[in-house]
């Protein structure tokens, strides 16, 4: 029978770190575990407030002729919510999990560098400040999310409504760089024994990749940010003709971005369900290795199709022909996967909990997604739908029908592990249909919206267009899938407090955050695991000794899981149950810091200057705002103790 062995640490004695309480704590922490929680509450409020702005579109919208919104409030509504749904909830969303879970998946104590970990946490909440405190200013962005040029000019938008988007991004990205390049690092060289590439859950995988398109694709629109930066405050003139510029110059710096970001946002929900249908069909995952090729592929791929986005901007046949075959292509490993899914479940023993009803939603929403996605792979079609409802009801597919579905997939399955306790299967299950449904409502209808030629970003329509009805139906699904959303938050404060206690392993699950308490330990592991299997936990408990893709189906057909029967301990989870020894005092993990607070701390006050008018201060030949001054010198005290803080 395979097992886990646990060899002991070889460190010198040291009293064991403790997990400390109150806001101090928290402001200072370096655990990732924490890191995640942190991630993850504060990207729940920006999908929250996201969706306050998408009821309020879909109110001015509900009937023809609407004065809801004012047209420049309408703007800004939109603007705010595709850059809140993008950058501020799905994105951080998956880093939440990439935190709490990747460490514990590959039997690592941290990440590489826990103190960059936290700085990038900092810096994502500075530029999520950053960018909505344009309401308080009264100059929220109103250009769109994609900021073509030249609605980003000083001629077309003179207040400080792109200056806040502009340098909120830019805040952003630096933190999502940051902590890109820790989980590659992380990835790389802190694996327990035995955990080889190939032998990494498919999640890991996912993470890997996704932090890898974040360090490749980011550069191209902090190059455009730059430059727009420059276009407002130095009076250049890249996106400006009438100075020698050239507005495609934005969207090619944009979408070269842009579309490496589809897959930025979606990849990781790929990786939740792979983890997902496994246990939840009790077999392994059908065609683990095809399955790492096609992500691998996926991402190379993605920086080959930005083009589909520019069809009607003029490029020429010749671009246009090249772009429609690479986007074409790029459907093949997206297929894959979705067989392999598919494949996974075929003759499985089904048990349809609620993270895999979202895990099968997900399979179900995003193909439609990537229908109509390779529907306009075709430049006649791409041209007769561009700008109209038609993309909108595409893109949504693939991003709530994919990202959205996997998240709420991955909270319901990874809950016990974050709180000890299992949230509410009964309620989970009327979550779930109640988010399918409001969903299909919300955005199928937008296909025939667009195919009748109702254009996008408008903030109304006529009486006599002919879009009301299907916009009433629209706009009422949008509520109902609010009403969802609010039952899931309903389910969460319930499950805090009388969730039932999950143990260790409540689903039976094979990958080795599950061969912990849950919560986790501090430290993680009192003993690094030593693996010899894709699936460890099964292998200890079951014996399998194979990768057969049918292997452990026969064993644990009849096992019950999740709210049902917990399952028996396997060897690795009653080693993780036993209470920590002597020897937890030999283990060595990082101590709190404040300095990355201060670094992030730094990089808000030093934008926050440049947007707000205060005093300037003389530096060289230089008139700095006193503001940014002040953060200037706090990024680099920040950098400065943090560099040379004793590392625990």
């Amino acid at each position: 029978m395979a097992t886990i062995a646990y060899p002991q640490t070889q460190t010198a004695a040291r009293p064991a770190v403790k997990a400390n309480t109150g806001l101090w704590s928290w402001l200072t922490t370096v655990d990732h575990k924490r890191i995640g929680l942190l991630y993850g509450t504060s990207a729940f409020f920006f999908f929250l407030l996201g969706g306050l702005e998408a009821m309020l579109i879909r109110t001015q919208l509900i009937v023809p002729n609407n004065t809801v919104l004012t047209p420049d409030q309408y703007n800004a509504m939109f603007t705010m919510h595709g850059t809140t749904m993008i950058f501020l909830a799905i994105m951080p969303l998956s880093s939440a999990l990439f935190n709490y879970i990747v460490p514990l998946q590959i039997g690592a104590r941290d990440v590489a560098f826990p103190r960059l970990n936290a700085f990038s946490f900092w810096t994502f909440l500075a530029g999520a400040v950053i960018l909505n405190m344009s309401w308080f200013f009264g100059t929220v962005p109103d250009q769109g999310w994609y900021g073509y040029a030249p609605l980003t000019s000083t001629s077309w938008n003179p207040t400080r409504a792109v200056d806040f988007w502009m340098f909120g991004l830019q805040v952003l990205g630096i933190a999502s760089v940051a902590a890109s390049l820790n989980f590659v690092i992380t990835i790389l060289n802190m694996r327990a024994p035995g955990v080889t590439l190939m032998r990494m859950p498919i999640f890991t995988w996912a993470t890997l990749i996704t932090s890898i398109l974040i360090v490749l694709a980011f550069p191209s629109i902090t190059v455009a940010l730059i430059l727009l930066t420059m276009d407002r405050y130095a009076g250049t003139g890249f996106y400006a003709p009438a100075a020698g510029g050239d507005p495609l110059l934005w969207q090619h710096l944009f979408w070269v971005f842009g579309h490496p970001e589809v897959y930025i946002l979606i990849l990781p929900a790929f990786g939740i369900i792979s983890e997902i249908i496994p246990v939840f069909s009790r077999k392994p995952l059908f065609g683990y290795a095809v399955m790492v090729y096609a992500i691998a592929a996926i991402a190379f791929l993605g920086f080959g199709v930005w083009v589909h986005h520019m069809f009607t901007t003029g490029l020429g046949p010749t671009a246009n022909s090249v772009f429609a075959a690479s986007t074409m292509i790029i459907a093949v490993p997206t297929g894959v996967k979705i067989f392999n899914w598919l494949g996974t479940m075929w003759l499985g023993h089904l048990h349809f909990t609620t993270p895999m009803l979202f895990a099968v939603g997900l399979v179900s929403q995003f193909t439609i997604g990537g229908i109509s996605g390779v529907m306009h792979a075709s430049v006649p079609v791409d041209q007769q739908h561009n700008d109209s409802y038609f993309v909108v009801a595409h893109f949504h597919y693939v991003l709530f029908g994919g990202s959205i579905f996997g998240l709420l997939a991955g909270i319901y399955y990874w809950f016990p592990k974050f709180t000890g306790r299992l949230l509410d299967d009964r309620l989970g299950k009327i979550n779930f249909w109640t988010t399918f449904i409001g969903f299909n409502l919300t955005f199928f209808p937008m296909h025939f919206l667009g195919l009748e030629g109702m254009p996008r970003r408008y903030s109304s329509y006529g009486a006599d267009s002919g879009w009301q009805f299907w916009n009433v139906i629209v706009s009422i699904g949008a509520y109902f899938l609010g009403a969802s959303i609010l039952l899931f938050v309903f389910n969460i404060a319930r499950s805090l407090q009388h969730g039932r206690v999950a143990g260790p392993n409540p689903w039976d699950a094979a990958t080795l955050e599950w061969a912990t308490s849950s919560p986790p330990p501090v430290y993680n592991f009192r003993d690094i695991p030593d693996v010899s299997h894709r699936d460890p936990l099964w292998a200890a408990k079951y014996g399998v000794e194979s990768h057969d893709e049918t292997g452990i189906d026969v064993e644990i057909a009849g096992q019950k899981i999740g709210e049902v029967d917990a399952p028996d301990e396997s060897q690795a989870e009653q080693v993780a149950r036993r209470e920590p020894a002597e020897d937890e005092h030999s283990i060595h993990l990082p101590n709190p810091s404040f300095f990355p607070l201060i670094a992030s701390l730094g990089l808000f006050l030093g934008a926050l200057g440049m947007l707000i008018d205060n005093p300037a201060l003389a530096i060289g030949a230089l008139n700095v705002p006193l503001i940014s001054g002040a953060g200037i010198i706090a990024l680099f005290m920040g950098i400065y103790g943090w560099s040379f803080e004793p590392a625990g």
